[in-house]
């Protein structure tokens, strides 16, 4: 919500659920609860270079991914943006099930269980908005992939690290 407090963001199947703790009573105060139509498969927060509010990528069955932000004074998540980039449903080679985050926002990956990969490069327009680039393909034929990971560079070109292996 951009109000520097923590705030934490869970995915319970198809149910997304804010959460804020309380540093007075040690509890943890639901603040939204939304029932998505589909299987959250990834979810990660990220917050562009500059910025003082985190946004939340999801990656879900729908075979899109979805960036997000929450509006404290609606009390909603807004979609800021959708791209498509597979079928629907969860299957091994639609991206979706991995998803990673450059540790100075400026880019995403999304990967699937096997062979593809897409990056999605983050930025501002002139109004000062989320903008997402088209994918960018980091596709290894006969791979299994166990995690994916954004690697801090720094300032330097965004750079990702996935655990693999070959299964020729």
């Amino acid at each position: 919500s951009g109000t520097k407090q923590q705030e934490i963001v869970v995915s319970r199947g198809k149910i997304l659920e804010l959460l804020r703790p309380d540093p007075n009573t040690g509890k943890v105060h639901t603040l939204l609860t939304v029932e998505v139509f589909g299987v959250i498969r990834s979810l990660m927060a990220f917050r562009l270079t500059g910025g003082t509010k985190d946004y939340i990528v999801v990656g879900s069955d729908s075979g899109r991914i979805v960036i997000l932000e929450y509006q404290p004074s609606k009390n909603v998540f807004e979609k800021i943006h959708q791209e498509t980039f597979g079928k629907s449903g969860c299957r091994r080679i639609v991206p979706g099930q991995y998803l990673a985050v450059d540790p100075k926002g400026r880019a995403v990956m999304i990967s699937a269980i096997e062979k593809q990969k897409l990056v999605y490069i983050l930025n501002r327009d002139a109004a000062a908005r989320l903008t997402i680039s088209s994918p960018l393909e980091a596709h290894k034929a006969n791979t299994l992939v166990y995690h994916v990971v954004g690697v801090d560079v720094g300032f330097e070109n965004p750079m990702f690290a996935c655990l693999e292996m070959d299964y020729e």
